[in-house]
């Protein structure tokens, strides 16, 4: 996107986690599309930089660290208040699945880094936009939750067991930060990503037949919901978990 394309500046910031590429970046993509300022994060300082380069410098700043670091959750909201005054939206992105196999055979330490990594940083960061701002001026958080937290997922459980996390944590937190902030989560099915190649490389076109739509997923397609739950026309929707997912729940039923 040139800065000859960009909107006018909507008045409102985000906040998006793990955006340097995939789901996040193309969250953060929406959100600078329509004209919002946005704070990104990552552990990887050389390929945030280069997302920056392509969002627009001018509209886009980014804070290197691990996203379970309390210390990295604090500066980046704090970096976010310092550049653009504010933090409207919230995008808990950030994610890791370091395992797969059989649940029942799964490392506990493993586990808890992926609980660590994928819930509690998505509570920290609430924690510290909340403190900052949304308390006292309202806003939204959208949790990128998945549907492997809402259905069972062979190989993948510990993946699934967090994400089911982020759907609870995304219904506690709506009714708790209530009217002042909106919460929703979003479900992805498989989205061509660096993260979800192991899902899809090699057999792309038979992993796309099984989904109604006829293909998998692009972060395009979430960065669109994140946009419309970050928006005034879902001033009225909150708690909700809206499933993205190409209609591949549809092959569940019976028949």
């Amino acid at each position: 996107m040139s800065t000859k394309e960009l909107p006018e500046l909507s008045g409102k910031v985000a906040l998006v986690t793990g955006a340097s590429r995939g789901i996040g970046y193309g969250v953060a993509e929406a959100l600078v599309a329509r004209g919002d300022r946005v704070c990104i994060t990552g552990r990887g300082e050389e390929a945030l930089k280069e997302a920056v380069e392509r969002l627009g410098a001018d509209r886009v700043i980014a804070v290197a660290g691990k996203a379970h670091d309390e210390a990295h959750q604090a500066a980046a909201v704090e970096a976010a208040m310092d550049a653009f005054g504010r933090v409207d939206f919230l995008i808990n992105n950030a994610g890791t699945n370091p395992v797969f196999g059989p649940i029942a055979e799964l490392d506990l330490g493993v586990a808890r880094k992926v609980y660590e990594t994928n819930v509690i940083s998505a509570l920290g960061f609430a924690q510290q936009t909340w403190r900052h701002w949304q308390k006292d001026h309202g806003g939204a958080i959208v949790n990128i939750a998945s549907v492997a937290g809402i259905s069972a997922s062979p190989f993948i459980g510990a993946y699934g067991m967090s994400k089911a996390a982020m759907v609870n944590l995304t219904l506690q937190l709506a009714h708790e930060m209530a009217p002042a902030v909106r919460v929703n989560a979003i479900a992805p099915a498989v989205v061509k990503t660096k993260f979800a190649e192991a899902l899809y490389e090699g057999r792309e076109a038979e992993a796309a037949a099984a989904y109604p739509l006829g293909r998998l997923g692009v972060p395009e397609d979430i960065g669109g919901a994140a946009a419309f739950l970050t928006s005034d026309q879902s001033d009225w929707i909150t708690g909700q978990t809206l499933v993205v997912d190409g209609g591949i729940f549809l092959n569940a039923g019976v028949g």
